[in-house]
């Protein structure tokens, strides 16, 4: 039977990333399209209980679980971490395997595809099965001014995908998953890098925009701090963050903690407004996923008018202004 293989990381707190559970709504969908294919999700870590794990995994639409399990993948090793993912590959062969590209999935997935000399096609931001069979996985190049759709030679078809680029969505009757247990580790492979402490990243403000159902964004229209300072005020009164653009984050105007696009981070609030904003295909990457899209430029031919629900044609630092006081008063 074929199989669509998901690499699920679990976070420091052990609990499985959200992004795993978009990934394996995706592979469902894919499932369908390649004769009903088995989703299953391979976990690497300590030994511990994973019955709740598992219960959650399978109602995202996975089918089976492999756990890999020793007490030395508590922490992430790539070099112990590659020969694990390595072998359930080469045991399984399933027809394609895909990694959440985090820190984690963005330096294990193409250790795995070297060792194992197959192609991987990185930061996708959409798949596909093809009339061949074969997956198709876009994502965007020429620094983000063309979306590509990529296919493989290999006999496992690899690929990571950022977090909230899919929707993770419950399936109505959740599968009796299967378990099965695999114990690869190798006592000879050096570890060759010590993690000494482990330190959550936190945001200037306490908050992380990706979590933000409201995101007010600025771009180079903003013009300067001052002009941030007016989205702050904004975004304070709908009870939303700020984020911005990369020129913008590069021109000094905000951090890059709320970078939102390719090389920042991926958003899906209920509400985005993006302000000044012209709407290269680098930042639409990384918030068109959103519920509602707001835009207000001063330019009627600005892209990210293409991509908006609503469009204000308009000086920003005039109609900003306006919301704010309208929205005071409720």
């Amino acid at each position: 039977m074929k199989e669509i293989l998901v690499f699920s990381e679990l976070t420091p707190n052990f609990n499985i990333a959200k992004v795993v559970f978009e990934l394996g709504t995706k592979a469902k969908e894919l499932s369908q399209k390649l004769d009903n294919a088995k989703v299953s999700a391979v976990i690497v870590n300590k030994h511990a209980d994973y019955s709740e794990i598992v219960n959650s995994l399978s109602k995202y639409g996975f089918n089976k679980v492999y756990l890999v399990k020793d007490d030395r993948y508590e922490r992430y090793s790539s070099e112990l971490y590659t020969n694990a993912v390595c072998n359930i590959v080469n045991e399984i062969q399933p027809e394609i395997m895909l990694f959440p590209a985090t820190r984690l999935g963005r330096d294990l997935a193409p250790k795995v595809a070297a060792r194992l000399n197959f192609g991987l096609t990185a930061d996708c931001t959409e798949f596909d099965i093809n009339e061949k069979g074969q997956l198709a996985s876009t994502r965007p190049t020429f620094g983000g001014s063309l979306m590509a759709t990529i296919l493989s030679k290999s006999q496992t078809q690899m690929a990571t995908a950022r977090a909230n680029v899919f929707k993770a969505i419950e399936v109505a009757e959740p599968a009796n998953i299967e378990i099965e247990e695999r114990f690869y580790l190798t006592n000879d492979i050096a570890d060759l890098v010590e993690i000494i402490d482990f330190k959550p990243f936190e945001a200037n403000d306490g908050q992380n925009i990706v979590d933000a159902e409201i995101v007010v964004a600025g771009g180079m229209g903003m013009k300067n701090k001052e002009g941030f300072e007016l989205l702050k005020k904004f975004a304070d009164i709908l009870g939303g963050q700020v984020g911005a653009s990369r020129k913008a984050v590069e021109a000094g105007l905000a951090d890059v903690s709320v970078q939102i696009g390719q090389t920042g981070k991926t958003v899906t609030p209920k509400l985005y407004i993006a302000c000044g904003i012209a709407g290269a295909i680098q930042h639409l990457v990384g918030m068109n996923m959103s519920d509602k899209i707001i835009a207000i430029n001063s330019d009627p031919n600005a892209p990210i008018f293409k991509n908006a629900d609503y469009g204000i044609v308009g000086d920003v630092f005039e109609v900003l202004p306006k919301f704010i006081d309208r929205f005071k008063s409720v």
